[in-house]
């Protein structure tokens, strides 16, 4: 079931007055530094002027994105599907489907998957460029 609601957000759209982004049109690519990551840039910074960007993100079972920060954008994760754990400031945090968690600008946080992978729709403001 979990997968079903991941596999109809991956095929969802984004839609504002004059836009309308297919996800289905973007492809996934391969995270830069984490093994097992993968992202559908959604709406970028060029799209947005910089203001925030929107991402889906897919982490294999049993990978992680590892500590990190960002700076100076706020960061947010909505759990789509899938299950891990959030390590936010210094916090663990279930990650279960309809959770959401905010990372501040500067705010030490990790992401790790459970055995069946975990998704998640991460937003970005300002955007990452």
């Amino acid at each position: 079931m979990e997968n079903m609601v991941f596999e109809a957000f991956d095929n969802g759209k984004f839609s504002v007055p004059g836009v309308t982004i297919l996800f289905q049109d973007v492809p996934w690519s391969k995270h830069p530094t984490f093994e097992g990551v993968e992202l559908k840039h959604i709406v970028t910074s060029k799209q947005t002027g910089g203001a925030y960007s929107y991402h889906l993100v897919r982490i294999a079972p049993g990978k992680s994105i590892l500590d990190h920060v960002h700076d100076p954008q706020l960061e947010t994760h909505e759990v789509i599907a899938g299950k891990g754990t959030c390590i936010n400031d210094g916090q663990k945090i279930e990650y279960l489907p309809g959770v959401i968690s905010i990372m501040p600008s500067k705010v030490h946080h990790e992401v790790h998957a459970g055995d069946e992978g975990l998704y998640l729709f991460a937003k970005f403001m300002p955007a990452l460029s």
